[in-house]
């Protein structure tokens, strides 16, 4: 059973009913279907953060002016979708877990990329003067439950030690003053690192720099077949075949099994929902005394996650769900709906205007991975498990180094470790589910 969530017969779809959508302005201009045979040096199929980066850099960078192959339109997928959480982490095992496997140097030298990543994204913002929307820097990882908080203490306690940060925490009193007042919140560490942004302004503002420096993207270009010509990879999409010297494969949790067998059978679309509020009165907000617009998430493994934006519509956002029907995606609406009026009770009466969701990349070990097949010639760049903000647009820069023929690009142990596959792959979703029961048991009563 292949995991495909793309429907390539119908190129050029537009994008989800999201906030983002209704208030990204314009599309980007000149992303036309590819309609002719092309020959270039770099094919990169995905228009997201990753692909984007990845262009914008390999011509600004090296001169090398690829050509992007969007399925549906720049920023359709995940990176048109998401939270816009630009945030610490690389994967879902922290720095104890990177300390186990690779020892303190190596641990260290992730959570330094992890940084970089950040300080990335910031630079393109500047240097390209792209208008997101940006938060000020920082965020609060609450505790849901009372026995949180010793985890997020020693948290902090670690991160002032190893990495000089100025993490403080904030207990429930503290929390109330100078924050936001939730019944499931019960302290909090206040993180100086990260910031949020409104997800497809950034990416539109990274495809336009992309075409500044000479890149070339297609939207309505999904690959429908893949085939090798001697040094010659022929990419087939519904208005021409793109013959490339090499390929970037950038479409994360909407590649699907069948586009190259170097990702079949490794990811697992796993499925991420927002809904965002009307905006809030001054009134409403002072009844949970919601003061501050950093990014907010909590320490739950299936995470909740929100936020105020610009006009004071509360963005609140949840993983659930596993195959995307039609009833699940009703059923979710109205869980991410209660859920949020038990957290905020004075909100109650607060109407939610936009629900939409979308496929995070999601990977066997639980770590994103950059990687290559077919002698060098075909790489991939995926996996961020939600930290994709930061994480794909820095992930892209790393390949473009590779593909500029920079020699010093190091991956590092845990993006450069081999991408595995799951066991029995037509069981993803069985694993999915297991493992959602048993996250959902952790959080409520652990």
């Amino acid at each position: 059973m292949a995991i495909i969530t793309t429907d390539l017969s119908r190129p050029g779809a537009a994008h989800v009913d999201s906030y983002w959508a209704a208030t990204a302005g314009e599309e980007v201009a000149g992303a036309d279907p590819v309609r002719a045979d092309i020959d270039t040096d770099v094919a990169i199929v995905g228009g997201g953060y990753t692909g984007l980066s990845a262009a914008y850099h390999l011509a600004r960078d090296f001169g090398i002016k690829a050509h992007v192959l969007e399925a549906n339109r720049i920023g359709w997928g995940c990176s048109g979708r998401n939270g816009g959480f630009a945030s610490l982490g690389m994967g879902k095992h922290g720095y104890d877990g990177w300390a186990a496997r690779w020892g303190e140097t190596e641990a260290h030298r992730i959570f330094e990329m992890s940084r970089q990543a950040i300080e990335l994204v910031d630079d393109l913002l500047k240097r390209e003067a792209i208008d997101a929307d940006r938060t000020p820097s920082g965020g609060l990882e609450l505790a849901h439950k009372p026995n949180r908080m010793a985890a997020l203490e020693a948290g902090a306690k670690r991160m002032r030690q190893l990495f000089n940060m100025d993490v403080k925490l904030l207990d429930r009193d503290a929390l109330r003053r100078d924050f936001l007042d939730s019944r499931e919140a019960y302290g909090a560490a206040l993180q100086p690192d990260g910031f949020a942004i409104h997800a497809l302004r950034l990416a539109r503002g990274i495809a336009r720099a992309a075409q500044k420096q000479g890149a070339h993207l297609h939207g309505a270009s999904p690959v429908t077949g893949w085939t090798r010509d001697g040094a010659k990879h022929l990419l087939r999409t519904p208005g021409g075949t793109v013959r490339a010297k090499r390929v970037l494969i950038a479409a994360n949790g909407y590649a699907g099994d069948k586009l190259h067998p170097s990702i079949d059978g490794r990811t697992l679309p796993v499925l991420s929902n927002i809904i965002v509020t009307r905006p809030l009165t001054l009134a409403e907000r002072r009844s949970v005394a919601w003061q501050t617009y950093l990014k907010i998430w909590d320490t739950r493994n299936l995470v909740f996650y929100y936020r105020l934006l610009p006009d004071n519509r509360i963005l609140f956002g949840a993983r659930g769900g596993v195959e995307g029907t039609e009833s699940e995606h009703r059923y979710r609406r109205a869980w991410m709906e209660r859920r949020l009026k038990e957290m905020f009770p004075p909100l109650a009466a607060v109407e939610v205007e936009y629900f939409w969701y979308g496929w995070v990349c999601a990977t066997y070990d639980k770590n994103p991975h950059i990687g290559s097949a077919e002698d060098g010639t075909v790489l991939y760049a995926l996996g961020y498990l939600g930290l994709g903000v930061a994480l794909a647009n820095y992930a892209g820069q790393l390949v473009a180094r590779k593909l500029g023929g920079d020699d010093s690009v190091n991956y590092g142990a845990l993006l450069g470790s081999p991408l595995p596959r799951f066991p029995f792959p037509p069981l993803r979703r069985v694993y999915q589910r297991i493992a959602y029961s048993g996250f959902a048991m952790k959080d409520e009563w652990l």
